[in-house]
């Protein structure tokens, strides 16, 4: 079975396990045919993180394929001449805000270690969709109409847009022959076509030469890109054990110490969808969006106290800091083994339209939880052959120095910026797997996690009855509840206890596989336009 975020992507994945590929041959075919289908979201020129979970040997790898800050860039890259931080989409849009993109250099190391079927036969569903075309979506017509940036990019515009400047219409077919020519080249050749080739020479061409914020990003940068294999962070929660991905993703470790205060709190005694409930989650993921943005940053350049964090002592501590009956005033980042504090004050995204999740079980029973990014919709607005690039450079923290400290999430050459991406895989007694999921959101990725496995371990609802449940989260200061759905009404109530509450939409996409005695059940975020199909 596989889930996605675009009925092409879960059909072509579906196509794939009936030709006997595994879980990883899967994931590759279907980020493919998003790259070409939900552009705005993830694809070739961004990054993104895969657990892999391989059932006859019982071992679980994991995939960091997060961009890379170019040698060229400086701390204060995104500070203005009065060295203060400039506005996003003054840093997003151009050059400047582009990371030497690890999507394609992490899927060919997954590939290596663990494919099955040909690396070139898994582009060809994408190659025949993208020369074929496909209409456009209303979601995609209505991200292109709402873009304010997209048409800086001449390449961009003439694909996106008639002639006169008009968005292309709902059903429309949309053919993207560059890309089809990129990845029969890339399926052809491995991705040095795409590191060191021509089309790396196009992608620099278009960072160094970019209209708006012209970049540093050389030809040098993207050959020396690799993408690691670094150990899966797990933690018990209560008879579960629940796996995510390390840093330089936050996702792993917030999920993680989220559910590990929670332990201290019988949420099986509470439904979804109430005041209590909303308020545990949202006093939980404070006090670890508080660790979050002390400590976590990319492992290779800051010391992370990743076992201290998740420590069952200090969790438990930190637990006790929370009334069920009152918010608390002020979170601050704990001192596990009384570390020092390193400041890295993330700026807050809120779930823009980007990013995407995809979920895969195979007949073997093998499982892939992968999520990728351009980061921004649309990422940084440059398309270089049929593809956008990323903006992921501005998921660092656009200050240097704080309060007189370095900030840990700083940019540095060849650094590789913090993530919330939360890939994750759940496993119940005797290491059975039991539940695949993710989701895109920005930060808020991590709370929409965390509601999902909380409904589904502790609260009894079926995969998709977890994903259709309303969104709520808490970050460290604003309760935010979803727009449209029953959970306005604990407003009131919230407010109550302290919480100051916002109303506003929370596009999750939450696309996640759950192993029951009767099979398989998928669920697909009805937020988005995906499926999860199966045999």
């Amino acid at each position: 079975m596989v889930a996605a975020a675009n009925p092409h992507a879960a059909e072509a994945g579906r196509h794939i396990l009936r030709l006997g590929g595994n879980a990883v041959d899967t994931a590759i075919t279907m980020q493919m045919v998003l790259n070409l289908v939900e552009p705005q979201s993830s694809g070739i020129g961004g990054g993104g993180f895969l657990l892999y979970y391989d059932s006859a040997s019982d071992e679980l790898s994991t995939y960091d394929g997060r961009e890379t800050t170019p040698t060229g860039a400086t701390g204060d890259m995104f500070l203005d001449f009065f060295e203060e931080p400039q506005a996003f989409f003054e840093a997003v849009v151009g050059g400047k805000s582009v990371g030497v993109p690890g999507l394609l250099r992490m899927l060919e190391l997954a590939h290596q270690h663990h494919g099955k079927l040909s690396w070139k036969s898994l582009f060809s569903p994408a190659i025949k969709l993208a020369e074929r075309g496909f209409a456009i979506s209303p979601r995609l017509h209505g991200l292109i109409a709402r873009d304010k940036y997209l048409r800086t990019s001449a390449a961009a515009k003439g694909y996106f847009y008639t002639p006169e400047g008009d968005p292309l219409a709902v059903g429309e077919k949309l053919v993207n022959r560059p890309l089809a020519r990129t990845f029969r080249a890339i399926a052809q050749n491995g991705t040095k076509v795409f590191y060191e080739g021509w089309v790396a020479q196009d992608i620099v061409a278009a960072i160094r030469e970019a209209p708006d914020n012209p970049g540093t990003l050389s030809l040098a940068d993207l050959a020396a890109y690799k993408a690691k294999e670094r150990r899966a962070l797990c933690r018990p929660y209560r008879r579960w054990q629940i796996c995510g991905m390390p840093p330089p993703s936050s996702g792993g470790i917030t999920l993680l110490q989220s559910l590990g205060i929670l332990e201290s709190f019988n949420l099986a005694s509470l439904d979804p969808a109430t005041t209590e409930t909303v308020h545990l989650l949202a006093e939980a993921t404070r006090l670890a969006f508080a660790d979050r943005n002390a400590y976590l940053a990319d492992p290779d350049f800051i010391s992370v106290p990743q076992q201290e964090l998740l420590d069952s002592g200090y969790l438990s501590e930190r637990a006790s800091l929370i009334s069920p009956h009152k918010r608390i005033k002020r979170v601050f980042p704990g001192t596990p083994d009384h570390l020092q504090q390193l400041n890295l004050m993330p700026g807050e995204t809120f779930g823009y339209p980007s990013t995407t999740h995809i979920s895969v079980i195979d007949g073997e029973g093998n499982a892939v939880a992968m999520t990728s990014s351009i980061e921004n919709t649309f990422g940084s607005r440059l398309m270089v052959h049929g593809f956008l690039l990323n903006n992921q450079l501005t998921d660092f923290s656009f200050r240097p120095r704080a309060a007189g400290k370095e900030v840990a999430n700083r940019v540095e050459p060849g650094k590789r910026p913090l993530s919330s991406m939360a890939p994750t895989l759940v496993f119940a007694e005797k290491g059975k797997l039991a539940l695949v999921l993710g989701s895109p959101g920005g930060t808020n990725i991590i709370p929409y996690v965390l509601k999902t496995v909380v409904a589904v371990l502790d609260q009894g609802q079926n995969i998709q009855q977890a994903i259709n449940l309303p969104n709520h989260s808490n970050r460290g200061s604003i309760t935010v509840i979803e727009k449209g759905t029953p959970l306005e009404t604990l407003e009131y109530n919230l407010t109550r206890m302290g919480h100051e509450v916002v109303i506003r939409p929370m596009t999750s996409g939450l696309h996640g596989l759950q192993v029951t005695p009767d099979g398989l059940l998928g669920g697909a975020d009805p937020r988005r336009e995906g499926v999860a199909l199966g045999d």
